[in-house]
């Protein structure tokens, strides 16, 4: 556990005792809008709603035979039952009330508080529990907002710190106005903004949005049909025609249909999770909205992001379609279970231009002249197959280099990667390093320098006999896993010692935690700052 994020049993952690002020409680005041040092509770349906699969088995196990025998038009009760009614309800209705007591327990004793640089969440009668998070680690915040929570108008906030998966501290559930409210306090208090000291308890307004794209639900299913999975099932299908066709037996055709049901879920999920994609940017961050039952809305601060990906499978090609996912400190892998995946999904499927924009929203500053070159060399680029003659140009910038600037593996390594030498590459720019790779599956990966927290060198006996190695950037964990491949030797160990030089170098320049601070003057990040200047701070993008 780290200091970001902290469980304390027994809610006796560093934060005060549920109930009681803190000894910051005017800056809770000032930062949710309420009284000085309040712990608030979450919306009182809130359990309800969370344990309705539980409500739902217990009316099934107690209803299902009386339901049945209704359809059938037989009595009710069975005869053998029939003296045994009262008792049958009074046990199903103490079920039920002990189930409902539960909830109301959940609830009052579930409490928050935002106060003293910490957001802090006590749960638990009999084994309480606290945690607490520092609002200026805070790396992305979601509303969440399942089907049953959207017929209620009710939505979960759930934040991230610089941990892995578990960390995230959840609120469930408040009203979405009062969740919306929440999440524009603590990204503000993130950013290092202060509201009016004449006016203290004054609830800092929602930074305004503006559009930068949305993914149109006929691309979406396109981008579907063309998937790899798809490619794989028709490939699947194919050799069980043909297998079928020689041996003669349709016993094949039976191992199509597990594929095909696993196919339609991951048609569905993919669907489920990424309709109605839409990006916007606003002074807290970059918001992500989607989903088609379940809604989810994200903010992602600026800065917080370590790592991007860009992806283009083949099929893909035709219609000039990429993918972009990255890597945010707290997200962690993209596990099994769909949420993962989306939530570091910062593009399901959009042209090369709707990936220009969002790549200068992550990086605003791509620290060179052209990017618009140097970018789609690194998408779609790939090295001549002989070098050409003559010395190679020098004092130029990167974007007039020939191929984007990039170096790719040497042509010894063609034995190794006989489709990919000539794509696996690798360039720098002024703020970031550029990774290319794959021929077929093209992928570009951007780490901004100040985002390299490791490195480490790779040679296997068979990359030593030709004289080449991978070099690794250590990441925070998610679908982007940064690796320079087959780069020749010499190559591989200046660009090794090059990028630790870069990565020094640009973290010596980011001196705070709170991002406003790294992009505006000192003067607008302090108390005199008025709430209304969250408004009108700095535009990224």
């Amino acid at each position: 556990m780290t200091p970001d994020s902290a469980v304390t049993p027994g809610g006796a952690g560093s934060g005060p005792a549920p109930g009681a002020p803190g000894p910051t409680g005017n800056r809770a005041g000032q930062i949710t809008g309420k009284p000085d040092g309040e712990w608030l509770r979450v919306h009182p349906a809130s359990p309800f709603i969370r344990g309705w699969v539980a409500l739902a088995a217990i009316g099934f196990f107690f209803g299902r035979d009386t339901f049945e025998r209704m359809l059938q038009g037989r009595p009710l009760m069975d005869e053998m039952y029939s003296g045994r009614v009262p008792f049958l309800l009074a046990g199903g209705g103490l079920v039920l009330v002990l189930a409902v007591l539960g909830f109301i327990t959940t609830w009052y004793f579930t409490r928050y508080q935002v106060a003293g640089g910490f957001v802090r969440v006590n749960t638990g009668f009999l084994f309480k529990q606290q945690r607490q998070a520092r609002l200026d680690r805070v790396q992305a915040i979601d509303i969440v907002q399942p089907l049953l929570a959207r017929i209620f108008g009710l939505a979960e906030l759930k934040f991230e710190v610089a941990d892995a998966g578990e960390s995230a501290v959840r609120l469930a559930y408040l009203r979405i106005d009062d969740a919306r409210q929440l999440r524009a306090t603590i990204l503000a208090r993130a950013a290092g903004l202060e509201p009016d000291p004449a006016q203290p308890e004054a609830a800092l307004p929602e930074a305004p949005e503006y559009a930068v794209l949305s993914v149109p639900p006929s691309r979406l299913v396109g981008s579907l049909l063309l998937s790899e999975q798809s490619f794989f099932v028709v490939l699947g299908a194919a050799a069980s025609v043909v297998l079928s066709a020689v041996t003669e037996s349709r016993g094949f055709y039976f191992y199509l249909i597990p594929a095909a049901l696993g196919l339609a879920a991951a048609y569905w999920g993919s669907f489920n999770k990424g309709y109605n994609f839409t990006a916007a940017i606003s002074p807290d961050g970059i918001r992500l909205r989607y989903g088609l039952l379940d809604t989810q809305a994200q903010t992602l601060p600026p800065g917080r992001i370590q790592a991007v990906k860009i992806t283009q499978p083949p099929l893909w090609r035709i219609f000039g379609w990429y993918r972009m996912q990255v890597n945010v400190a707290g997200y962690g892998g993209p596990g099994s279970n769909g949420e993962g995946a989306s939530r570091t999904t910062l593009l399901p499927v959009g042209v090369l231009a709707d990936v220009m924009r969002m790549l200068a929203l992550v990086l605003p500053d791509p620290g060179t002249p052209d990017p618009a070159r140097v970018f789609a060399t690194g998408l779609t680029g790939l090295a001549p197959a002989v070098p050409p003659a003559g010395p190679p140009p020098s004092g130029g910038t990167p974007g007039e280099e020939p191929d984007g600037g990039f170096v790719t593996s040497p042509r010894r390594a063609r034995l190794l990667a006989p489709l990919g030498w000539r794509r696996n590459g690798f360039t720098a720019t002024d703020t970031a390093l550029l990774i290319r790779s794959g021929r077929l599956w093209r992928e570009l990966v951007v780490v901004p320098h100040q985002r390299t927290q490791s490195m480490a060198l790779h040679q296997g006996p068979l990359a030593r006999r030709f004289r080449v190695a991978d070099l690794v950037l250590h990441t925070t964990a998610g679908p982007v896993s940064p690796r320079v491949i087959q780069a020749g030797l010499d190559e591989a160990r200046d660009l090794f010692d090059a990028q630790a030089a870069r990565a020094r170098k640009a973290r010596k320049r980011q001196t705070s935690e709170q991002w406003l601070a790294q992009v505006a003057p000192p003067s607008v990040v302090g108390p005199e700052v008025h709430p209304q200047n969250h408004q009108e701070g700095p535009h990224h993008g």
